[in-house]
């Protein structure tokens, strides 16, 4: 918020209007009329490579340990679950999230009218609103199902949860001016996440095994014994 209060307190509307239709970058129009001898051009790519670099070393890792965790409890197939034998890195998740990304990468590019960066942080940011609207309307339920008599640490105020779910969803819908390629790469990430849920539920039927328990409950970190991943990469 006191981001957009600075650039609305810096730039007038016909300039904000010029930069959206020429694609600009406002903050730096800000930093430029703000402060004129500061040197920007030069700051700047440095700023973005390490911004850039940064987020997608976390999400790699958070995906890659996301996708560790959901095999040891059997919502996707075994195999992805692998770790090294002596750094416990889960290197099956770490290699199926890179071709992920190398494929998203791929498909985006494919159009050469297409702006990779924008549609996949815009499709990242439209699963991040859907994931919010199902965790507000889980807090709804949860809310309703609890024992009114039981003392908690934190109950959320109100309606603020059903506000929540419903803003969240109308940021997620296409009249916000969303590229319709950002529901087709979230419908193929859905659609490829379906097919391995299946997968791994046809094999456990085959083999009359039941979805593993609680991460914490199992012989995490290891194919079948050990200690649990580090966090070192």
């Amino acid at each position: 918020m006191l981001v957009a209060v600075s650039v609305v307190s810096v730039l007038s509307p016909t300039e904000l209007e010029q930069i959206r239709e020429a694609e600009g970058a406002a903050l730096l129009e800000v930093v430029h009329k703000g402060s004129p001898d500061f040197p920007i051009d030069r700051i700047f790519p440095f700023l973005a490579v390490f911004a850039v670099a940064n987020t997608a070393l976390i999400n790699m890792l958070m995906a890659s340990r996301l996708i560790y965790g959901m095999a040891r409890q059997d919502v996707l197939p075994r195999p992805l679950g692998k770790v090294l034998p002596g750094r416990r890195t889960p290197w099956a998740g770490i290699v199926f999230s890179t071709l992920l990304a190398l494929g998203l990468i791929w498909y985006v590019s494919s159009d050469p009218e297409s702006n990779i960066v924008a549609n996949l942080s815009g499709t990242t940011a439209f699963l991040l609103l859907c994931v919010f609207t199902v965790v507000n309307v889980a807090c709804l339920v949860l809310r309703r199902k609890r024992d009114p008599n039981r003392k908690v640490f934190f109950t959320s105020p109100g309606q603020l949860p059903l506000v929540a779910a419903l803003l969240c969803t109308f940021l997620a819908g296409p009249w916000v001016g969303r590229n319709i390629i950002q529901y087709q790469v979230a419908g193929g990430l859905m659609a490829i996440g379906v097919v391995l849920w299946f997968i791994t539920w046809l094999i456990n039927r085959m083999t009359n095994k039941g979805p593993g328990g609680p991460v914490g409950m199992q012989n995490v970190g290891k194919d079948d014994q050990g200690q649990p991943p580090s966090s070192r990469i």
